[in-house]
């Protein structure tokens, strides 16, 4: 298994949902490949390449993508680009969330406790863990400029019109999975908005591999 290679569990995962890309509208594929054009020329020209994943609360879809992007970076061999997350305002890592993101082959664990803990993710061998806590997407864990703003949820989208520091700001609001909780159905809904988010994010970054052939 080489360094580039992500857990087994999570190779099997992305294996079963790649067939999904076909469903994705033509719209949001619209969208979804402004985000590759971003990476692809920040790589071309020879940048780091920095996305911040942005929702109002930073605890479910924008890690949600964070991890999933980053998971996407390194599947693709895209070790340049780094993959960050927060909000208008900082809670808590949902804890729903992060069960979908270890049913999906991930290991979290808690690496701090307390009300906001930090935890470790996980998801490829030979690759060091990322460190994910809600915090405000301007945070000094996260870039302070020359990043490329996500906006994950339209709650945030419109509260934030301008992004500071971003290089550029695209939309790509996912329903939040929170209408489901306790809710019959919530474990159904958060996998459901796990899924959609792994395949638009394996779509984007083999997009920009299909670029760099």
């Amino acid at each position: 298994m080489d360094a580039y290679s992500l857990r087994p569990q999570i190779s099997e995962y992305i294996g079963s949902i790649k067939n999904y890309f076909d469903k994705i509208p033509s719209p949001r594929k619209k969208e979804l490949k402004k985000i590759a054009r971003f990476i692809s020329d920040k790589i071309d020209r020879g940048h780091p390449v920095y996305l911040m994943f942005i929702c109002t609360h930073n605890s479910r879809r924008s890690h949600m993508s964070q991890i999933w992007a980053q998971s996407a970076a390194i599947y693709y061999q895209l070790p340049m680009v780094t993959c960050f997350s927060g909000g208008t305002e900082a809670t808590a890592f949902n804890p729903r969330a992060v069960r979908a993101m270890r049913k999906a082959g991930f290991d979290i664990h808690k690496f701090t406790e307390g009300k906001n803990p930090v935890y470790e993710v996980t998801y490829a061998p030979g690759v060091k863990p990322l460190r994910v806590f809600s915090k405000k997407y301007t945070d000094a864990f996260n870039p302070q400029k020359d990043f490329c703003a996500l906006m994950t949820c339209s709650d945030a989208d419109e509260a934030c019109p301008i992004v500071i520091g971003a290089e550029e700001r695209i939309s790509i609001p996912y329903e939040d999975p929170k209408i489901a909780d306790g809710a019959d159905d919530e474990e159904e809904k958060y996998d459901e908005r796990n899924r959609q988010i792994a395949v638009e994010m394996f779509y984007i970054f083999g997009q920009v591999r299909g670029f760099k052939k």
